[in-house]
């Protein structure tokens, strides 16, 4: 029985592919080979064998000049694929080094990345300005099955549990805050509103997803109070930026709103006379190696939450 010719691929190498980008970035092999550090008739004979390796040409030679084949082309593509990998694989190595386990990967909900998080990150960027960290929004469930299947180091949410293989710890805890046109006959007071001060009152509503609408609608619906829902949003971001055109007013969370009100004067924020709680925690996932830094992070969160606590 005959056996199965060797398949000249098996010889391929990293210094062909190597050769093969250059020619195909530099578009001549005098170029590719300064970039390569190497002789021209080097370049030649490595071009020379890929060819024969490949068992078809790569490149039409014209007045000197080489034109890249469509098979060329497609294959570059899948070569670029690899390099783009290679270099995330150079970037996981250095941060290994530096680290020890590379880069820190703080999942949470979209509205606590615009309000906590960025607080939180200056005071650890300033303990460890060299730290690599890399910050997931993410709407729940998507949250608490990220942190369930162990994707990231650390978690915020809003969530009463702790998701599967995970460990919750309460971070923040605070009433839910009115937030109104700066402009607004309600933004003069600083009392505690009421909710017969909403009477009549273009709303705009939590959506009904959102785990603060339900206790929100029960508050007006036992105090018989109607409002005027004109427009109802997912994000408490979203929210603000609707009280802030004159379009209603709304009830949201302390973070949110005092951070946007932060940053536009069209924005007023007022405590509301009833309570409506609204809770941060953090989460661990349980069988995800411990970032030698997570520490110094969870530290950074929770100070950050106790200046928006205060705040409150």
């Amino acid at each position: 029985m005959q056996s199965p010719q060797p398949d000249l691929l098996d010889q391929l190498s990293h210094r062909h592919i190597e050769v093969f980008r250059a020619v195909m970035q530099a578009g001549q092999v005098t170029r590719a080979a300064e970039a390569l550090h190497t002789s021209q008739p080097t370049v030649s004979r490595e071009l020379a064998r890929l060819e024969h390796l490949l068992g078809y040409a790569l490149f039409d030679r014209i007045q000197g000049r080489l034109r890249p084949t469509v098979r060329a082309r497609a294959l570059y593509d899948e070569v670029e694929r690899a390099w783009q990998g290679l270099a995330r694989v150079q970037a996981s190595a250095r941060e290994l080094r530096q680290f020890g386990t590379g880069r820190l990967h703080l999942a949470c909900l979209p509205a606590l990345a615009h309000a906590l998080v960025p607080p939180a990150l200056r005071r650890f960027a300033a303990q460890h300005p060299l730290a690599s960290v890399t910050v997931m929004p993410m709407e729940s469930p998507a949250l608490e099955a990220a942190l369930s299947e162990q994707q990231a180091d650390l978690g915020l949410t809003e969530a009463r549990t702790a998701p599967v293989g995970c460990e919750r710890y309460p971070l923040l805890e605070a009433d839910e805050v009115v937030v109104l046109p700066a402009a607004h006959p309600l933004a003069e007071r600083h009392a505690p509103l009421a909710l017969d001060d909403f009477a009549g009152q273009p709303f705009i509503n939590l959506a009904l997803a959102d785990p603060y609408r339900a206790p929100i609608d029960a508050l007006f619906a036992a105090a018989g109070v109607a409002r005027e829902i004109r427009i109802e949003s997912a994000s408490a971001v979203s929210i603000c930026a609707l009280v802030a055109e004159g379009l209603g007013v709304s009830i949201i969370n302390p973070l949110t709103a005092r951070a946007m009100a932060a940053g536009d004067a069209r924005l007023a924020v007022r405590p509301l006379a009833a309570s409506v709680r609204f809770q941060v925690a953090l989460v661990r996932p349980l069988w995800r190696a411990e970032h030698p830094l997570l520490a110094d992070l969870q530290a950074a969160l929770a100070q950050a939450a106790g200046g928006s606590e205060a705040a409150a």
